[in-house]
């Protein structure tokens, strides 16, 4: 019964940090325009968004953290023994290239129905990190941990005891698909977080799902960070062959 109470409290306190911008978000743009009066409306946006996100992300993590702390009975969902911790580092580190060949299928899908590529939402959380490096931080670690936390163990986790894996594992990566608000390419994240629940549910650690999610937004972090030296680097290729 208290490992319920602390999903259900994980879970609004997830779903109050993604209504506290309505509440905190113009106050801190103000507080940010009258410390950085030159900056452009646009900039001082952006600047607003990405230190929301890392203060309202880390503060929300922080929160999850310590009523999980309470219950030490919170992760045992799973009968037997957990795989050990290399062997769910290793699962980690291969679950990363199942969601990138994954999500590579599901464009391909998407391409199929007309979808065109490329996601509005992963874009306008990247042109930010151009003015407010910080977000950095929020999309590749406070991210990652927190919704693992709410979509693997509180959503799947709390599915798988009552159902089975396929069903436990779609209901939650459809929600997590949801929650991020690109409609056009839920496919590509359902197909991820249906990979991260596998992980989760093969190693019985969250921490192998943990290590794949940070690794693929790490990833896409650095290749849209770095997007025009690659970009640059692959003419100089083609125009060698």
């Amino acid at each position: 019964m208290k490992s319920k109470k602390t999903a259900l409290y994980i879970l609004l306190v997830y779903i109050l940090m993604q209504l506290s911008g309505f509440f905190f978000i113009r106050p801190l743009f103000h507080f940010i325009q009258g410390r950085n009066p030159e900056l452009s409306k646009n900039e001082l946006i952006l600047t607003t968004n990405g230190w929301y996100t890392f203060i309202s992300m880390g503060i929300a993590l922080i929160i999850s953290i310590l009523l999980v702390s309470r219950d030490s009975n919170f992760w045992k969902i799973y009968k037997g023994n957990k795989a050990s911790l290399p062997i769910s580092i290793l699962w980690g580190i291969i679950g990363f290239f199942m969601v990138m060949i994954g999500q590579s299928i599901g464009a391909i899908i998407e391409s199929n129905l007309g979808i065109k590529q490329g996601s509005e939402n992963t874009a306008s959380l990247l042109s930010i990190t151009d003015v407010a490096p910080i977000i950095i931080i929020a999309i590749v670690f406070f991210g990652p941990v927190l919704e693992e936390f709410v979509f693997r163990r509180v959503i799947f986790g709390s599915l798988v005891q009552t159902t089975n894996f396929f069903v436990a594992a779609l209901v939650s990566s459809i929600v997590f698909a949801i929650i991020h608000l690109d409609f056009p390419h839920i496919i590509i994240y359902a197909i991820s977080g249906f990979i991260f629940a596998f992980l989760y549910h093969k190693t019985k650690r969250i921490i192998t799902s943990i290590i794949a999610h940070m690794m693929l937004n790490g990833f896409i972090t650095i290749v849209q960070f770095y997007r025009e030296p690659i970009n640059e680097f692959i003419k100089q290729l083609q125009q060698m062959q």
